[in-house]
Formats: structure tokens, sequence, C-alpha cells
């Protein structure tokens, strides 16, 4: 019997308008009558979660954020991993040679060195204001707060993203999670933060073995998750490369894909 069901938003949960559909609302609504975990799992920040989140699961459910370097439970944080300064220092440089966009998103805060059509784009769907100040000012702050970003988000045209992919594993491999959440958004964060890690975490904490767990995604950032639970689920309109790690492909985003997927498993009776 599964007992939990993680779940990311963008593309997967969330139509193309970022809205959840009244059809995957009242499957998600059966889940929780029957007492199933239900948890949203996404790369988005906290503050850019909540608005929705909060329409269609009760505060008695986790939300993961920041592809897990992040997670929010009654009001209180429960887990959060974030790069060492040390570190951001020399990514900031690296990154520097790069026609990139660079967030860096800290808690429920997110800064920038500037303003960019791909940071406009991000704000649309936060009602938090980002911080465009110079890097040292935000580190110094971070270092008075004895604290850091949970995760740094590059985003490029899709070439360029590859070749900065490349070139932080060469450097960080052993260091940081590395990986794409879309083609064009690269993400760098703690080795135990990561949507599989969070997973684990949550296990964990209620008890819930991995072949009791169902996830749902759409894009790279979600191909380890669902190679990880024991049920992967893949949208219809995921990339070939993670419809094939998955147990069982449902429909698009846009077409109450992940209500399809939920009635599959939990058939009525």
């Amino acid at each position: 019997m599964y007992k939990a069901v993680f779940i990311d938003m963008d593309g997967t949960l969330l139509q193309k308008d970022h809205t959840v559909s009244e059809v995957n609302k009242n499957a998600i609504q059966r889940l929780l009558d029957k007492g199933i975990l239900v948890v949203p799992i996404s790369a988005r920040p906290l503050h850019g979660l909540l608005h929705i989140t909060q329409k269609v699961l009760p505060d008695s459910m986790p939300v993961v954020s920041l592809n897990g370097g992040y997670i929010y439970h009654n009001s209180a944080i429960i887990f959060q991993a974030d790069i060492s300064l040390p570190e951001v220092t020399k990514i900031h440089a690296e990154l520097l040679l790069y026609d990139v966009s660079v967030m860096y998103y800290s808690q429920m805060k997110w800064f920038a060195t500037q303003s960019t059509s791909a940071i406009i784009k991000e704000q649309r769907i936060t009602d938090v204001a980002i911080q465009i100040q110079p890097i040292e000012q935000t580190i110094a702050s971070w270092n008075t707060e004895n604290s850091g970003p949970n995760k740094i988000l590059i985003v490029g045209d899709t070439d360029l993203v590859i070749e900065v992919e490349q070139k932080m594993k060469s450097l960080y491999q052993d260091k940081l999670n590395v990986f794409k959440s879309q083609s064009s958004y690269l993400e760098l964060m703690h080795l135990q933060a990561s949507k599989t890690k969070a997973l684990q975490f949550l296990m964990n904490r209620y008890g819930i073995l991995r072949e009791e767990v169902i996830a749902i995604g759409d894009n790279y950032n979600d191909k380890e998750m669902i190679e990880y639970a024991g049920v992967g689920v893949a949208m219809g309109n995921a990339p070939e490369e993670i419809k094939m790690v998955a147990d069982y492909v449902t429909d698009t985003n846009n077409n109450d894909g992940v209500a399809k997927a939920l009635a599959h498993y939990f058939p009525e009776k």
C-alpha cells in the first residue's frame, strides 16, 4: 500500500498558467481523505510555493522547496542545507566568465547582482521582491547571520548552460549537487540537498518505506527521485530521458496528468 506521494510543481501539478486544476485538486483531496501523505516538491523557493500549496493542501503537509534545500512544515523549517560562503565566492567568480543570469536563494530571500530578463521572469511567480546588490554585500550579510544560499540558479541559453554545467561539475562534483531543472536552468546545491534527499528525510520522519512512495515529475531535476521512489511517474510532457526511467508515464500537466496517475495507482472502488 502506498503511503506517500511526492509531486513536482511546474510542468507537473501546475498547468501552463501556474494554477492547479480542479480535477487535480479533487484527486489530491481523495488521497488526503485516505490518510496519504501528499508532499509538493519543487525547485521553487518557498515564497513561490505557499500561495499555491495553501489552496490545495492543509498545513499538516510538509512543503519541499529549492529542490530539497529547504523543507517547511507547520510554520517551521524542519530542514535546510546551504552552500558555504567560500564556495559561493569561488562560484560567483567563475560565473562572471559566462553570459548568464545568476540568482542566490537563501531561506525566504533571494538575491542577484543585476536585473535581467530571466530574473524578471522569475519575479512573476513570487510576491517576494529580489534584492539587487553587490555579491560582497550579500555575502557579508550571510556571514553575519551564519547562513548562506540554499540554491544558486543559473539561467542562460541552452548550449551555454550545458557548457557551464560541465565546468561546474568539473570543479564541484564532489562538493555540490549540480543539475539542470530545465534545459536552460542549472542549479547548484549542497550535497545533502536534492529531491531524493528530501524524500529520504521525510520517509524517515514519517516511518515510510521506499516501496510505499510514489514520486511524480517532469524534468531533469526529478529524474533521481523518479528512479528512487517505489513507483516513479513521468509526465507526458517530460523529456524522453525522464520517461525512460519511469515506471509509468501519465498525461501532460495541461491535461490533468497527475490526477490520471493517481487514479491509476489509487483506483476508486
